[in-house]
């Protein structure tokens, strides 16, 4: 499946910013999706996941902050109150499951500048 990041750009320290994800295919056809980013000089590290069945899963320094979710047409990722070390490259995955998620699909992901 192909996948297609948008809704990256810059932002405020405090602002918001919502991403989406289009896949090529059915979402409803893709068991599990999910959001990384990856910082300059730093590792790429999960944001949060869905599956098809609506269970998630954030990582703690976005917890309260971000949301995720899905809809028939695409992944979103809600993100509000953001901070300047949430910029990032923002990707897109999709596989057959969450614990597959970084061996699955990637989109070539959108960039989300954060200024302070």
């Amino acid at each position: 499946v192909q996948l297609v990041e948008s809704g990256g750009g810059l932002v405020q320290a405090g602002g918001s910013l919502r991403l989406s994800c289009a896949p090529s295919g059915s979402i409803l056809s893709i068991p599990a999706m999910g959001w990384y980013r990856q910082a300059p000089g730093k590792e790429r590290e999960l944001v949060a996941s869905i599956t098809n069945e609506g269970s998630g899963y954030y990582a703690e320094s976005v917890k309260g902050r971000f949301t995720i979710s899905r809809d028939n047409a695409a992944l979103y990722l809600q993100m509000n109150r953001v901070k300047p070390n949430d910029t990032a490259t923002y990707y897109c995955a999709a596989s057959t499951a969450i614990e597959t998620l970084a061996l699955g699909s990637w989109g070539q992901g959108t960039q989300v500048t954060v200024s302070s």
